[in-house]
């Protein structure tokens, strides 16, 4: 028996309310391109609208003009989608919270996740969205999942209750000491101020 092998989300479906709902939230809130449309292939009462994230993946959302939203929070059910968590940058991160404000969304605030800082809200069919933002960067040629592998393992042989910026840092130094050569012998750290 084999894998099948996954190499990243190709895209993520959403069944949306009405069009002008899902491009005033998707595009008019979060920022994200409105960049294709055209008839849901599968149901023709309904378009397919694709927004680019960020990254080039896509949110995809299926519209009905017929359709009414409803803000009520949408199941948490097993098997349910939960939240969907999209990354900003610091910057942007540091002014979410006006910006929701502005609009008069409520949120949860700024929550501290150890590796990261989050924010929630929901969109205005009751699904929950998250806002989040690393704390770190990962070292070049590698990825923010290798830093928090490296961190976890930290994190355990430490016996420490969840990730925190001291196991990130340790991580990254740990990445960069397997990865990069050096032409020192020692590569133990030492105080140049002391001789």
């Amino acid at each position: 028996m084999r894998k099948l092998q996954s190499q990243g989300v190709h895209h993520i479906t959403l069944t949306g309310a009405d069009r002008q709902t899902s491009i005033d939230f998707w595009e008019g809130l979060l920022g994200m391109p409105f960049v294709f449309e055209q008839p849901n292939l599968d149901n023709e009462s309904e378009s397919h609208l694709y927004f680019d994230p960020g990254d080039g993946r896509l949110i995809t959302v299926f519209t009905n003009e017929e359709r009414a939203g409803d803000a009520e929070r949408t199941p948490t059910d097993p098997g349910c989608v939960h939240h969907l968590a999209f990354a900003l940058s610091q910057a942007t991160f540091r002014q979410a919270v006006e910006r929701l404000d502005e609009r008069g969304i409520e949120h949860s605030g700024v929550k501290d996740r150890g590796f990261m800082d989050s924010i929630y809200f929901e969109d205005p069919l009751g699904l929950l969205i998250e806002l989040a933002a690393y704390r770190f960067e990962p070292p070049a040629g590698h990825t923010h999942a290798e830093v928090l592998l490296e961190a976890h393992r930290i994190r355990t042989e430490r016996g420490d209750y969840n990730i925190a910026e001291i196991h990130l840092a340790d991580a990254i130094e740990r990445l960069v000491t397997r990865s990069q050569q050096t032409l020192s012998d020692d590569r133990s750290p030492r105080d140049p101020y002391r001789r």
